[in-house]
């Protein structure tokens, strides 16, 4: 539904030579979702989650209405929905951008003090009411929720979107990976391709739970075709050092005990984030990203190759990798983006993935490029004279 009120965009996938260079023998192809229309990946997730709301909203509305007043459908008044949500920056696009696209919504967005204010203007010129409250989003997020219950006790019509921890969001994630796979079968110099490895960003967890779903949809779909592209997949979570929160939940569940056939789960939250990569400020992941890493590791123990990677970067990495990135292929992301790029740019890190692939040429790496709005030419340069210094 969200794809066809045109809410997301179908974004292109790209062969990178220069990336490829470096990681030869696997050729590197780019899912620019930097392109969708609030500039990350997001728009997905919230296009779903939003037009799932909006039309469950408005139908029960109806309903109520002409119980209680007996009028005609075409006589029933919805009142306006407000939507309240936290971010950190790119959520909170995300959300406005799809929102100004239904009928009858508005948006409230509370973010940390952290947030640039680039991003503010941003939010505040598409139209939103934009709160700045807390150290952190977990401290942004408190507040969004409150008003929430405080406005549901006066009859207000308010829904809370989670930047990150919801399953219509995973679903609208997770569309990331049919169209990868589509357009890697779609193109003759790509449709004799496996993935043999996506990278991506994780943040709160949304993106890599709607990784996950995608994968599995294809996996165990009737498709042969499609199927055979994901089979022996890695999926590579990629983190900047100082907010790797992923990396803590997942490294201390995997050395949990295991019982029945099932990892425990021993969910670790961090004390705070000291990362240049502010949008991957969430202090813990949703326990769902880490179920579902450990059954695709568990998918992958029969012997098809399914493993899931744990990588985290220096900040000077992160913002190296979009420098770098900026200069190859000519377009800018935030550091938060960047964790992802470092895997391909780094050497350090570059020599350890290679180390955990086969060395096969008809295994494709892709790097889900998440975009992000927090960044411009003045802030890539701050970044760059602030991490590299004298190196850059």
């Amino acid at each position: 539904e969200a794809r066809s009120l045109d809410l997301f965009s179908t974004t292109p996938l790209v062969y990178s030579a220069p990336l490829s260079r470096l990681r030869h023998p696997h050729p590197v192809y780019l899912e620019l979702d930097l392109l969708q229309p609030s500039g990350s990946f997001k728009d997905r997730g919230m296009a779903h989650l939003c037009a799932t709301v909006h039309r469950v909203y408005g139908a029960n509305r109806k309903l109520m209405q002409r119980k209680d007043d007996d009028a005609e459908e075409e006589d029933v008044v919805i009142p306006r929905l407000r939507l309240i949500s936290s971010s950190g920056g790119n959520a909170g696009l995300a959300v406005t951008t799809v929102a100004r696209r239904m009928p009858d919504t508005d948006v409230s967005v509370v973010v940390p003090m952290t947030t640039k204010t680039l991003v503010i203007e941003k939010l505040r010129s598409l139209g939103a009411e934009v709160t700045i409250h807390g150290a952190n989003w977990n401290d942004a997020d408190a507040l969004a929720r409150q008003w929430v219950d405080e406005a549901k006790e006066r009859g207000v019509s308010a829904i809370y979107v989670s930047p990150y921890d919801n399953p219509l969001l995973w679903t609208g994630h997770s569309t990331v990976v049919d169209e990868i796979i589509t357009q890697l079968l779609e193109s003759p110099s790509s449709a004799h391709l496996k993935i043999g490895a996506v990278l991506a960003s994780v943040g709160g967890g949304g993106l890599l739970c709607g990784i996950f779903e995608g994968i599995e949809r294809n996996y165990y779909g009737k498709d042969e075709a499609r199927r055979n592209v994901v089979r022996g997949i890695k999926v590579v979570a990629c983190e900047t050092e100082g907010a790797a929160s992923f990396a803590a939940s997942f490294d201390a569940s995997t050395s949990s005990v295991d019982l029945g056939g099932k990892k425990e789960l021993s969910m670790v939250r961090l004390s705070g984030i000291t990362s240049v990569a502010t949008s991957l400020g969430a202090l813990e992941v949703t326990p769902a990203v880490i179920q579902r890493a450990h059954r695709h590791q568990d998918r992958g123990q029969g012997g098809s190759g399914e493993d899931v990677l744990s990588n985290v970067c220096t900040d000077s990495e992160a913002v190296d990798a979009c420098i770098k990135f900026a200069a190859d292929h000519r377009m800018l992301v935030e550091p938060a983006c960047g964790a992802a790029l470092a895997p391909l740019f780094s050497e350090r890190l570059r020599s350890a993935l290679l180390g955990e692939l086969r060395r096969d040429a008809n295994s494709a790496i892709v790097v889900e490029v998440c975009g992000g709005s927090g960044v411009n030419l003045d802030l890539l340069e701050g970044w760059k004279a602030q991490f590299l210094g004298d190196k850059a």
